[in-house]
């Protein structure tokens, strides 16, 4: 059963943050708020846990699994941000946005696409994630938090917090609890790893972008 951790949303206790941080660099997976819905996750780095992250959710290695950074230079060690890439981004982080990104060598196979080696980066504007993300010092994986019916499908977006976390109880090592609804709109998904940026997904922030941005 998950070690349930209740934290401030908006001064996360630095103790449980630290022992949080303490369990992930030995394989522990959790689920978690972020700034667009719960997520399923571990620390970037230990493959054990990438593993388990993708048996959680029934994704095959082919599945790439997007990531949050703690800020756009962080970014930039594990993907490569050409320039009009940058100047889009520096307007959207952090925030609802998901960005598909070249990776360098320092994003583990496991965890990027293996055929277009590409990653799905985010810096999250949330007090719980960031405050992970500086006590570990890695990236931590980010995969919405589903419930899958009995014919292994997820028929709907389901985001009561009280059954995620009875669906999640026995699938995950740790369970955050900020006292916070969860969101039920997932992240606007921006393609920068082709010559011309791209909409992928639209989500949380979508309109937002549409002011500042033509894409098409």
């Amino acid at each position: 059963m998950a070690i349930l951790y209740e934290l401030n949303p908006d001064n996360p206790q630095p103790r449980s943050i630290d022992e949080i941080t303490t369990a992930l660099k030995k394989g522990a997976v959790m689920l978690y708020p972020t700034d667009t819905v719960y997520a399923i996750g571990c620390d970037i780095n230990v493959k054990s846990a990438v593993e388990k992250v993708r048996a959680v959710k029934n994704l095959s290695n082919q599945k790439p699994l997007t990531f949050l950074c703690s800020s756009l230079s962080n970014i930039s060690e594990y993907a490569v941000v050409h320039d009009e890439a940058y100047y889009i981004m520096k307007r959207l982080v952090p925030g609802p946005y998901t960005f598909l990104l070249p990776t360098t060598k320092l994003v583990p196979k496991l965890v990027m696409a293996p055929k277009r080696k590409t990653t799905g980066i985010r810096v999250p504007e949330q007090n719980v994630c960031q405050a992970l993300l500086k006590s570990l010092n890695n990236p931590i994986v980010s995969t919405s938090a589903h419930i899958m019916n009995e014919e292994g499908e997820y028929p709907s977006y389901d985001w009561e917090k009280a059954k995620l976390f009875d669906y999640f109880e026995n699938k995950v090592d740790i369970i955050i609890d900020d006292y916070t609804e969860p969101g039920h709109e997932v992240s606007t998904i921006i393609d920068f790893s082709t010559t011309k940026p791209a909409i992928v997904r639209e989500g949380l922030g979508w309109q937002e972008l549409q002011q500042w941005f033509n894409f098409d």
